[in-house]
């Protein structure tokens, strides 16, 4: 059993109240919301007037692209994705996936994240990561003409959502324009079959959506509506080139616009339409993508980038509110992943918490601390990161973790696939 007290509370049960109580976590849940509890604990955390909030969701991620950080920059998306990404991610084997995987869990522990929505390849050695690490990973299938199928995905789907607890598995695919019709009717299939919601790269660039409209006659989001895809919801990454009859059927059937600010401007794919998006009522999330677009696996980064380029892509100061944005990459990146355990802090909530140290300098004075953790909070400011009731990152250290073994790993494979 666990105390946190002597602390700010941010259990954004209530938009963002913030108050005193105090937080138990007894295992992974969180038995006791307030004051005056009667337990006893076996460890008490004096918060200091620190924050304790839900931790931060990164919904739209290839962890074990850590690989090519830094190894194909400064190019657009197509030539980075089909002259350097793809050539590499074919060497890449499933004993690859596990150790590139558990680089970015560190990186992510760091960034106060306890839970990412993956899309990559050898889903079970990216499950087997995740469980050896205590790290919590929704995945979701990378699909396209040239890897899986859709018998492998239905394997894959019913596999992992009986895997363990820290996993689970969503219906999905790359992207339109590297799917065959067929396949996406194959996919929607199974999103009928199992009432399942879909998740794809969608309308990132500008060109995407152009050759989309040249094949088809209708942009892709307007594609994967008459396919139904999206009949039981889903989620489109980046959603950047989306235009009104886009936005009105993700409000329609409840697609998540998962944002992804860090690699769109890096990549220079566009701005997505945030601040109209909040103003339609369609559902949010953030992510940071890959490690090799972006190439940071940084969310306090990403809430700040949307934030600025919504004010510029709408010349407008006031767009866009910093609250909202911290909601995004919390409750709602929670939601669009399917952990609605772990989205608040709350009674019977699975422990997904993290600690943010306030008396920092960009931390003070205390006037808005919500919006000051989205406009000057960073990584600096995470002073502990608990997963499942566990914590595994405290006062700047990896607990019980071997970082050397895992650099050391990292950086052999990396070496390799460069030869």
């Amino acid at each position: 059993m666990i105390r946190f007290y002597n602390g700010k509370i941010l259990s954004l049960k209530n938009g963002t109240e913030i108050t005193d109580d105090e937080v138990w976590v007894d295992g992974s849940k969180i038995v006791f919301v307030g004051k005056n509890c009667d337990k006893k604990a076996d460890r008490e955390i004096n918060l200091n007037g620190n924050l304790l909030m839900p931790s931060l969701k990164n919904a739209h991620t290839h962890s074990a692209m850590t690989f090519a950080r830094s190894l194909a920059d400064d190019l657009p998306l197509q030539p980075w994705l089909y002259d350097m990404i793809f050539p590499m991610e074919a060497k890449l084997t499933g004993e690859d996936i596990y150790h590139l995987s558990k680089l970015a869990f560190l990186e992510y522990l760091t960034s106060g994240i306890s839970a990412c929505f993956d899309m990559y390849y050898f889903p079970e050695d990216m499950a087997r990561a995740s469980v050896d690490f205590g790290f919590r990973t929704v995945m979701t299938c990378g699909l396209n003409n040239f890897k899986e199928s859709i018998e492998k995905l239905e394997e894959y789907y019913n596999k992992f959502n009986n895997y363990n607890e820290l996993i689970s598995y969503q219906l999905g695919f790359h992207a339109e324009y590297t799917t065959s019709r067929e396949l996406l009717e194959g996919i929607s299939a199974l999103a009928q079959k199992y009432k399942a919601p879909v998740f794809t790269h969608s309308s990132e660039t500008e060109s995407e959506v152009r050759e989309c409209i040249e094949r088809y006659g209708k942009t892709p989001t307007a594609l994967f509506e008459e396919l139904g895809l999206f009949n039981y919801g889903g989620g489109a990454y980046h959603s950047v080139w989306v235009n009104d009859n886009d936005l009105e059927i993700y409000k329609k059937r409840g697609v998540y616009a998962v944002i992804n600010a860090g690699s769109n401007s890096k990549l220079a794919s566009g701005i997505a339409p945030v601040s109209k998006m909040i103003e339609k009522g369609i559902p949010l999330a953030i992510g940071t993508d890959g490690p090799s677009s972006n190439n940071a696996l940084d969310m306090f980064r990403e809430m700040y980038l949307i934030a600025a380029t919504q004010k510029l892509k709408d010349k407008n100061a006031a767009s866009t509110d910093a609250n909202k944005i911290l909601e995004m990459a919390t409750v709602g990146s929670a939601k669009c992943m399917g952990l609605d355990n772990c989205d608040i802090i709350d009674k019977g909530k699975t422990a997904d918490l993290i600690v943010l140290d306030l008396n920092r300098p960009n931390m003070q004075p205390i006037n808005n601390i919500t919006k000051n953790i989205v406009y000057s909070g960073s990584k600096e400011n995470v002073k502990l990161t608990m997963i499942n009731g566990k914590i595994l990152y405290e006062n700047g250290e990896f607990v019980g973790i071997d970082t050397d073994e895992i650099y050391r790993n990292a950086q052999k494979i990396t070496d390799r696939i460069k030869g």
